[in-house]
């Protein structure tokens, strides 16, 4: 066991057996994932009550603080608790607090079916718990996680085997629920229900969001290459709205030496992820990488492109044919050394792009495009 794993386990023991008197009732679903993992397991929550027997307003997602602001939306007609992460991760007291508040909520049933997912956080949940059904799926397992995983796994009711590396999560997600409903349940396209509101942008033409951002450095198509399609967009008469988290307001001056003229958004680092998803629901088409915002377009029905890398190629995107919507397109250039999960041995440094996403050129991008959504010449009136 790490380190950390035993300096956790007292405060881990005293709130697991916390004496808890109430009759245990309903079913907690534990998500300690990001936004994207969260868009591919969605559809599938509609499936739990009747797979497990509870009723829908029984049923409690432990999810992340990371998209809790949208989880009212989102999670329509379910309980949200939403929790930090990183701090149950790091932090003693936090841990302790949240640990706690599950454990007094006294569940019947909890459940997790995420693949690649950290015992220290999402099976620790389920084993604080203390629920008489523990149903999980069989996790990834590294050799630095097999005795954490061993310890966790051998106090569940049940282990669902959802495939090997590297099945895609909607494919996992609905194998997990078949096999607890005891009938196969067919994979879906993602879908995300969300408000009709103004995007926070100006009323005018046609919009383009470019999401070139990314939490890993090495997953951002090459900045000059969103120029250079921001430029075909402007000189067909579309606007172009750039968006991105702070970590990305270092490209502002570029963006503004290079496209100092109307019709040019600036938003990056400027939205809330609900407003974000605002801006993505009236958007005529999104171009993005490999990050939760191309999930979130695409389940949200916006013509969709995402420019994709090879780390853990298959796992989340490309989606499978079976349930990518007709008006998303996955683009990437194969190499041999596909699946590195993400420990690529040719890129100068930890901030260069992956050469696998470097070499997917503007006109794959541009040409998937024009196959989403007919891009036609818009003139001034919009």
């Amino acid at each position: 066991m790490r380190r950390r794993w035993w300096m956790f386990l007292p405060v881990d023991l005293l709130a697991r057996y916390w004496p808890v008197f109430k009759k245990p009732r309903g079913l907690v679903v534990v998500r300690m994932d990001g936004i994207g993992d969260m868009v591919l397991f969605r559809r599938t929550l509609d499936h739990y009550a009747e797979a497990f027997g509870v009723a829908r307003e029984d049923i409690t997602v432990l999810g992340c603080r990371s998209w809790g602001s949208i989880a009212d939306l989102v999670f329509e007609g379910f309980r949200v608790h939403a929790i930090d992460e990183h701090a149950f991760e790091r932090s003693p007291f936090y841990r302790f607090s949240e640990a706690l508040w599950i454990r007094r909520q006294a569940f019947a049933i909890a459940v997790t079916d995420i693949f690649f997912r950290k015992a220290l956080t999402a099976d620790s949940l389920i084993w604080l718990s203390a629920a008489p059904r523990r149903v999980v799926s069989k996790p990834y397992i590294s050799h630095a996680t097999r005795s954490e995983f061993t310890y966790y796994l051998n106090q569940v009711s049940q282990i669902i085997d959802t495939g090997d590396y590297p099945t895609h999560e909607v494919i996992r997600h609905y194998r997990f629920i078949s096999e607890v409903a005891e009938q196969e349940i067919a994979p879906e396209p993602p879908r995300i229900a969300w408000r009709d509101a103004p995007p926070p942008v100006f009323e005018g033409r046609p919009y383009v969001v470019l999401n070139f951002g990314s939490n890993e450095p090495g997953r951002r198509w090459p900045f000059e290459k969103y120029l250079e399609i921001a430029q075909r967009l402007l000189a067909l008469g579309y606007r172009v709205a750039f968006t991105g988290g702070g970590g990305e307001k270092a490209y502002e001056p570029q963006l503004r030496a290079t496209l100092n003229r109307p019709g040019v958004i600036d938003l990056i680092g400027r939205t809330k992820l609900r407003e974000l998803m605002d801006l993505l629901v009236h958007a005529q088409a999104v171009i993005t990488n490999d990050t939760g915002p191309a999930h979130l377009s695409l389940a949200v029905g916006t013509p969709t492109v995402v420019v994709v890398g090879g780390g853990h190629f298959g796992s989340f995107v490309p989606y499978g044919p079976e349930f990518t919507p007709s008006n998303v397109r996955f683009v990437y250039q194969e190499m041999e050394c596909y699946h590195c999960f993400w420990r690529c041995h040719r890129r100068a440094d930890k901030h260069s792009v992956f050469p696998c996403v470097d070499e997917v050129s503007v006109e794959k991008v541009w040409d998937a495009l024009q196959e989403t959504t007919q891009l036609t010449p818009v003139d001034d009136r919009g």
